[in-house]
């Protein structure tokens, strides 16, 4: 009979960490990939809103102080915005952290996922650290670009740990010809190639994240062309991909991961679009990057679609407790 789950809310978190299963793992892992994304637009928010250097020391926010106080030269709103952006990255820090816990404690332990799950925090640690490259480089724009460009290389374990939890060990076993995978793994390089281009579009537009900061050199017609070109040939090998998928019958999912792509690269061309002739507004600017790591996550997901690893691996037994020994009646004489 199934072990029916705890109504203590507490209690369950704790069960899904010190007593995982290969569902609370994956639940665990999506969270990470929500914290991921998170970072991504809380660190737009502080571009746009110019509050790059609200907090000017790094790791401290102000001065001997870890949290924001007054200074005369930032404002406290461009300071708790800085500030806020630290916070969502110890929180993601915090659930790799569980992430881990729960990947060596699940029964039966599964190698590859502990790897998977061992990338996450120290990714996040990589990034803490470039993040203070950049308050301490006065946000020099390449130092930016990398800043951003680490969290679609951190939601690379975050989403392959997300759907290796809710699939088996078994080798891969290809559920789509070379041809259709070889453009799903083009898809991925494309999607690279958009969100590199779309860091030297930020680094040389208006949200610097603070009015003195220093700017790529190039003209921002050139550069958002560039960007705009590699968009539609993204654009047009998702068609081209989910031509293929349909002519030689690759599974449903797989269509259906590539029918996602197809709808979040048309959305995110149209916001691409709109926020260039409307002189890339606040609140364009953040949809933009919330769309480009969507966009990335689903080009990862199509690929993982294309095969298979068999089933989970059944749950370790739980070990009943050894019975008591029974003390044998005297025989009679």
């Amino acid at each position: 009979m199934a072990k029916r789950p705890s109504p203590n809310v507490l209690n369950r978190a704790w069960n899904a960490v010190w007593r995982p299963t290969a569902g609370s793992l994956r639940l665990l892992a999506l969270l990470g990939v929500l914290g991921n994304v998170a970072i991504v637009v809380s660190g737009g928010a502080v571009r746009v809103t110019k509050s790059g250097l609200g907090c000017p020391d790094w790791p401290r926010c102000s001065g001997d102080s870890l949290v924001p106080t007054h200074n005369p030269e930032h404002h406290v709103l461009n300071m708790s915005i800085e500030f806020g952006n630290r916070l969502v990255t110890f929180v993601v820090l915090g659930i790799g952290a569980l992430v881990f816990v729960a990947a060596l404690r699940l029964r039966p332990r599964r190698r590859s996922l502990v790897w998977w799950a061992l990338a996450q925090p120290m990714s996040v640690v990589a990034q803490a650290i470039i993040g203070g490259v950049v308050v301490l480089t006065k946000l020099h724009p390449a130092a930016v670009s990398l800043h951003f460009l680490v969290s679609p290389a951190l939601l690379v374990f975050c989403v392959g740990l997300w759907v290796r939890a809710g699939e088996g060990d078994a080798p891969p076993r290809a559920l789509a010809g070379p041809w259709t995978r070889r453009l799903a793994a083009a898809l991925v390089v494309a999607c690279a190639a958009v969100l590199v281009a779309g860091t030297v579009v930020t680094g040389t537009g208006p949200h610097a994240g603070d009015a003195e900061s220093r700017r790529y050199g190039f003209d921002i017609t050139d550069v958002a062309r560039v960007h705009g070109l590699l968009a539609w040939a993204t654009t047009a090998l998702t068609v081209l991909t989910l031509i293929v998928l349909y002519r030689t019958g690759a599974p449903a999912a797989a269509r259906r991961r590539g029918g996602e792509l197809a709808a979040v690269i048309v959305a995110q061309g149209a916001v691409g679009y709109v926020q260039y002739f409307l002189g890339v507004p606040e609140g364009l600017v953040l949809l933009h990057m919330f769309g480009a790591v969507v966009m990335w996550i689903a080009a990862f997901r199509l690929v993982f679609a294309l095969r298979d690893r068999g089933p989970v691996p059944a749950a370790a037994p739980a070990t009943a407790p050894a019975a008591a020994p029974v003390a044998e009646s005297p025989q009679p004489a």
